[in-house]
């Protein structure tokens, strides 16, 4: 497949409601990559906890016991971050013609990526994900919006899980609310209303841009298999820390004026 047209109807929506849908626009051989180093992110975090004697891992947010969140939960979801720092072969996609064209119809002419992870439901048992806006789980709250692209890995329905969306005229606003973090499940909460949203059903192989604004949430996998998701989050500069000192997440150039910055000697991409 080709570098995808994002068409001028599907900008527009992005940019008065917060996201677009692009059906298809993985190619099969990035399919199948993203699969393969899918696979091989869940067989490093299994092998952790084997050696770890544990079914759970987690990160600590302060210095007590219920201050550990469970970010991984064998065979029931993992959240597995910055797998191409580990797995150099997702570069091939993370920086490839197709983010770029993204990039470039929702950021503008800079991007950087900012952020990468693997968010898959187990059969049966996957835990739904509460509403929330991506910049609700940035310290600072003050950054601009970054882009979220959300890729199937599988088939996307309600059965499995998928995302719901509250677009930005459904939810009435379209700049960052205060989270508070949910006492059972550890995940930050920023809308607590009764509109369902967009229920998000696509193909495996597309992709769902959203902006770090846009308040989305996921149910449960209520399947026979695996619900798995690839994201890669983009920023148009650096996000640093509330006190500027440190990076917040990532900041790997992508686009520079329009350009890759792999390749600085090539044509503006989309000219």
């Amino acid at each position: 497949m080709g570098i995808i047209d994002i068409s001028s109807e599907k900008k527009e929506l992005f940019h008065e409601e917060g996201y677009m849908i692009l059906e298809g626009a993985i190619s099969p051989s990035h399919l199948e990559l993203l699969r393969d180093e899918c696979q091989l992110a869940i067989d490093r975090i299994d092998a952790q906890m084997d050696h770890e004697g544990t079914d759970k891992l987690g990160v600590w947010h302060g210095d007590t016991k219920e201050s550990l969140n469970f970010k991984h939960h064998r065979g029931n979801r993992y959240f597995i971050d910055n797998c191409f720092k580990l797995q150099p072969n997702l570069r091939q996609f993370l920086f490839s013609e197709l983010m770029a064209m993204i990039c470039l119809s929702t950021l503008g002419k800079n991007a950087y990526l900012f952020w990468e992870q693997y968010v898959i439901k187990g059969a049966h048992k996957g835990k739904k994900f509460s509403w929330h806006q991506d910049s609700g789980y940035v310290n600072y709250p003050d950054h601009k919006p970054y882009l979220t692209c959300w890729c199937a890995l599988d088939d996307m329905s309600e059965a499995n899980g998928t995302l719901h969306l509250l677009p930005f005229s459904k939810v009435g606003i379209r700049s960052y609310v205060q989270h508070i973090v949910d006492e059972d499940s550890n995940d930050k909460v920023g809308y607590f209303g009764n509109d369902p949203g967009l229920t998000i059903e696509m193909e495996a192989g597309s992709i769902l841009a959203f902006t770090s604004l846009s308040f989305h949430s996921s149910g449960t996998n209520t399947t026979d298999k695996f619900r798995r998701a690839y994201i890669a989050q983009y920023s148009c500069e650096p996000i640093m820390s509330a006190d500027g000192e440190k990076l917040w997440g990532n900041a790997e150039p992508f686009l520079i004026d329009g350009r890759l910055v792999e390749d600085f000697s090539m044509q503006s991409i989309g000219s």
